[in-house]
């Protein structure tokens, strides 16, 4: 199975980061986001990825057309007008990745429709260019399977933005910094049969018109993930996710660091 990637948008949220660079391209301990969630998939078996491009799209296709030298160590050696070069890389990704350009302006459930001549089986994962998870990959697709529908979709409880108190006769009984909500919201990590195609044209977004409808009849399972989820939307947590980074505590991390690129 391929995994495709929604890698177009603007990230207008954290202009500090995304004048300079795509949103996907934003670094996480030195490494994009991007290749962060190209990991996980990666550990989990999925190394066929279809990237829709859009915003500063050059950018990310240069990246990859250099990954060896830019994301490992590696060694020069000059002479005789040529030179030859060694990468130093423990561990290297063995990974296919097709570059589409979707349109600098179009919204979501276009981009995926333009990639419909680029899915090669019966089903494929989606997932957004922004968000990590310690989702196991595998459980996602047997769930889906066993659901018999034609999308899942995975459903997380995120952490409140503030802390939450119960109050007694005007007395606080207890204090909840940033509780989870007992409200499911959309996380991305879809698996889709490509009949999912059917409902998507060219223009508008996929979160609308298309999911919806799947919904409506009664074709869009939901997966619970309990465990980690956090996007990347705001400069606040770009600068969040690298604190916890050098904190160690990294639960998306479902790679082996020992050799990794990022590790």
């Amino acid at each position: 199975m391929q995994a495709v990637i929604l890698c177009g948008g603007k990230g207008t949220r954290m202009r500090e980061e995304t004048e300079y660079r795509p949103k996907p391209m934003v670094e996480i301990g030195g490494m994009p986001i991007l290749w962060h969630i190209m990991k996980i998939y990666s550990h989990f078996g999925v190394k066929d990825f279809v990237l829709c491009l859009g915003y500063k799209g050059h950018a990310i296709k240069e990246y990859f057309r250099h990954f060896e030298w830019l994301a490992n160590d590696f060694t020069l050696s000059l002479g005789k007008g040529e030179g030859k070069i060694v990468s130093h890389a423990h561990k290297p990704e063995d990974w296919t990745i097709t570059f589409a350009d979707t349109g600098l302006e179009t919204e979501t459930g276009g981009r995926v429709k333009r990639i419909e001549r680029y899915v090669k089986g019966d089903e494929f994962f989606l997932t957004y260019g922004d968000g990590v998870a310690d989702i196991d990959i595998r459980a996602l697709h047997r769930f889906h399977r066993k659901m018999g529908k034609i999308g899942t979709v995975t459903g997380i409880h995120p952490s409140s933005k503030y802390g939450t108190l119960d109050v007694r006769n005007g007395m606080a009984r207890s204090f909840q910094e940033k509780p989870g909500t007992d409200g499911i919201v959309n996380g991305g990590f879809f698996v889709f049969r490509k009949e999912f195609f059917r409902y998507i044209e060219e223009q508008g977004s996929m979160e609308q018109t298309p999911l919806r409808r799947l919904a409506s009849d009664g074709q869009l399972a939901v997966y619970e993930h309990r465990g980690f989820w956090q996007a990347m939307d705001t400069f606040k947590e770009v600068e969040a996710f690298n604190r916890e980074w050098e904190r160690g505590n990294r639960p998306w991390v479902v790679w082996d660091e020992k050799g990794s690129n990022g590790g």
